[in-house]
């Protein structure tokens, strides 16, 4: 049986984005200060790579659990204890960096518990959207979570470069906990309905355990959406230290206003992205859009690594950055209507842990390799110098762009190996949709 979806519940979608749209913000503005303060105190991009790493790990363990609880629970209050719990974090940074008691190891902890409290509100709002959003438009709206996301990434580190000068780090962290509450308001003047049962849910009823692995069982009886979290899988693993190596590859040859210019150019990537995807929907078959891309996404890559000049990587940047919300809402679409309604929580986190399953392994690499192998490789009389060198130059974040350069390929690889599998490319013909449209009386 499918969900059928009203029009008139898109008000209440457009007040949720709303809230989490300010929330991102913020969470922006926290983003960018942390990973200055962190590089500038450490001077290493190790401590960086850990950072992301315990703001990731969590995941992996507690999001199937989380998914399931969010089935049981009402998506609206498991959206509320999620930002709840990450505002009291954000809250307790603001105050250890107020009273300049602040380590890097206390930003290790903050990032795990954190990240165990944002566990809950991806699966929610993924899952609130698809009982609030018609069919058709499924991908316009995950076009504007993307939007939302880019603008986040355009706004906060113009911002915050100028509001650490004036309010200083913990100022701008406290910003964070205030766009917290606001999120927290919007929530709590809307109602989301619950899902209709269908078999599948009755089929996946049973204790935690239980609904934690149907999530999984239920995709593994899937093979095209299986194939689909391998894709994400082995992009993540390719790319998802992005952010760790930028700061500092950057901040070897500019300033740190470079720098926020720079990740604001992105972020307005992101922006276009996501208008594209509002406006135009994406692809017929939304599986090309994945994986064609995908496919651009790492051609782009490779040009941060060609050389250390600022508007190339702008232009690698804008245009890398532009593919990301048409790989990701065509996706979201796509596991929006193929799975049930009541189910979507354990087995969109499920799905969530799967695809950043490889991000681990990128973390604990990317730290290592850039300090210990790549970088010493492009110094001055480094090994490479005389031959990788010759072609991208030496010293300080030249080994950091020789690993865009590996990064982008891998990708490209990537996204054109998951093409060659039919299962994958015919899985919006093989399953059957999971959600109908009703007209709005």
């Amino acid at each position: 049986m499918a969900q059928k979806i009203s029009e008139k519940s898109m008000k209440t979608f457009a007040i949720i984005w709303t809230g989490q749209f300010v929330s991102l913000i913020g969470s922006g503005l926290t983003g960018f200060a942390l990973g200055v303060w962190v590089y500038l105190e450490t001077g290493s991009v190790t401590p960086l790579a850990l950072v992301a790493l315990f703001s990731t790990t969590p995941h992996l363990v507690v999001s199937p659990f989380a998914g399931a609880l969010v089935d049981r629970w009402d998506r609206r209050k498991a959206m509320i204890f999620s930002d709840s719990g990450a505002a009291f974090c954000t809250f307790v940074i603001a105050v250890l960096l107020y009273t300049k008691n602040l380590e890097v190891w206390h930003i290790y902890i903050i990032s795990m518990a954190n990240s165990c409290f944002s566990t809950f509100q991806w699966p929610a709002y993924s899952a609130a959207t698809t009982l609030l959003v018609p069919k058709k438009h499924l991908a316009r709206a995950a076009g504007m979570v993307q939007t939302a996301q880019s603008a986040s990434h355009i706004m906060a580190p113009m911002m915050a470069g100028v509001l650490i000068v004036t309010i200083q780090i913990w100022g701008v962290i406290l910003m964070d906990f205030i766009t917290f509450l606001f999120a927290l308001t919007t929530l709590l003047l809307i109602k989301v309905p619950r899902p209709e049962i269908t078999a599948e849910g009755q089929k996946g009823k049973g204790s935690l355990l239980q609904e934690v692995a149907y999530g999984l069982s239920y995709i593994r009886a899937r093979p095209g959406l299986l194939a689909l979290l391998m894709f994400f899988a082995g992009i993540n693993l390719a790319c998802s230290s992005f952010w760790v190596l930028f700061t500092p590859m950057v901040l070897s040859f500019a300033s740190a206003a470079v720098l926020g210019t720079l990740q604001s150019v992105g972020g307005f990537g992101m922006l276009v992205g996501g208008l594209v995807l509002s406006a135009w929907g994406g692809p017929k078959r939304r599986v090309n859009g994945v994986l064609g891309f995908g496919l651009l996404g790492g051609a782009a890559t490779i040009f941060f690594g060609i050389r250390p000049d600022a508007l190339l990587i702008a232009a690698a940047n804008f245009a890398s950055s532009f593919t990301m919300p048409l790989v990701n809402g065509c996706s979201q679409a796509i596991w929006q209507v193929k799975t049930a309604p009541d189910i979507q929580g354990r087995v969109f986190s499920v799905r969530r842990a799967i695809a950043w399953s490889t991000t681990p392994i990128s973390y604990l690499l990317v730290g290592p390799l850039a300090d210990k192998v790549f970088e010493p490789a492009l110094a001055v009389n480094g090994s490479l110098a005389e031959s990788v060198g010759q072609i991208i130059g030496v010293g300080p974040g030249r080994g950091v762009g020789l690993m865009f350069i590996i990064m982008g390929v891998l990708m490209m690889i990537v996204a054109a190996t998951c093409y060659l599998y039919p299962r994958l490319r015919y899985v919006e013909d093989e399953l059957p949709d999971m959600v109908e449209e009703e007209s709005d009386q």
